[in-house]
């Protein structure tokens, strides 16, 4: 399978940035593509909103459903699925991209913000997909795909913001154990790591620490995301995916065309 046309995808967070890209890149195929965000009005600090996503997923080819989705609700969540499924009769798809970021240390993060990010990005991870579950039961090739990257115990990666470490190692920790508990029904469980850092609004709000120019556009995920989620769902499961891998190995060998800068250094992202 080269398409995911006519089937719906089921993406957290994806008002903006990555999410976004790789719904307009299943769009363009055709696809279904469920918006399950929180962003319902616009933010002067993050723009976007699930509507204003729902416009260009309509414009690229694909058929839009918004849906005002706190990923810490448990009752929004499950509605969000059982409407989606009600609407396009099925879900095919869920893609893990909603995440919280705060990186700093343990003096430096408030509990509100450790709280959040592993109410979003671990449990979140977790219920979303218990959510989606009933419906990938009976997709024809299922997949369940988290933004997130190899697991690791170095301490390299714990010491300077262990909080943000954790909570997203979590949603890694979901691809190690549901991957084997999915094999049985043929959902493929996997995750997806950029080898770069992606210019997105949310690295834009660090400030000074990563600058544009040395980054790659959200394109290069969404090109691998839609690469994995056409395989057969029974033969490519339980991976940890890096971007570039998967496109070198999918023939893709111009890179250039994903820098926000063509010939800048490029910085490599976290965890790797």
């Amino acid at each position: 399978m080269t398409t995911l046309a006519g089937k719906t995808l089921f993406i957290t967070g994806a008002s903006r940035g990555i999410g976004l890209a790789i719904a307009l890149r299943a769009a363009r195929d055709g696809a279904n593509i469920v918006i399950a965000a929180k962003s319902n009005v616009p933010n002067p600090r993050l723009p976007g909103t699930i509507h204003s996503a729902a416009a260009e997923i309509e414009a690229a080819g694909g058929t839009a459903l918004p849906l005002k989705v706190d990923i810490r609700e448990e009752a929004e969540v499950r509605m969000a699925a059982a409407t989606a499924a009600e609407r396009f009769g099925g879900i095919d798809i869920l893609v893990n991209n909603a995440s919280a970021i705060w990186l700093a240390g343990v003096e430096g993060t408030p509990m509100k913000r450790f709280d959040l990010m592993h109410e979003v990005n671990t449990r979140g991870t977790f219920l979303a997909t218990q959510a989606c579950l009933p419906f990938l039961k009976d997709a024809e090739n299922p997949h369940v795909l988290m933004l997130s990257p190899p697991p690791s115990i170095d301490p390299h990666w714990y010491a300077p913001h262990v909080a943000y470490t954790i909570a997203k190692f979590g949603m890694s920790h979901c691809v190690l154990g549901m991957a084997p508990e999915f094999a049985p029904l043929g959902i493929a469980v996997n995750a997806l790591w950029p080898k770069t850092v992606i210019a997105t609004a949310a690295i834009a709000m660090l400030g000074d620490t990563v600058k544009a120019e040395n980054c790659r556009k959200p394109e290069i995920v969404a090109d691998a995301a839609h690469a994995i989620l056409t395989k057969p769902s029974r033969g490519f499961t339980g991976r940890f995916c890096i971007d570039e891998e998967i496109l070198r190995a999918e023939g893709v060998a111009d890179f250039d065309r994903y820098a926000v800068v063509p010939g800048k250094p490029l910085l490599p992202d976290l965890f790797l």
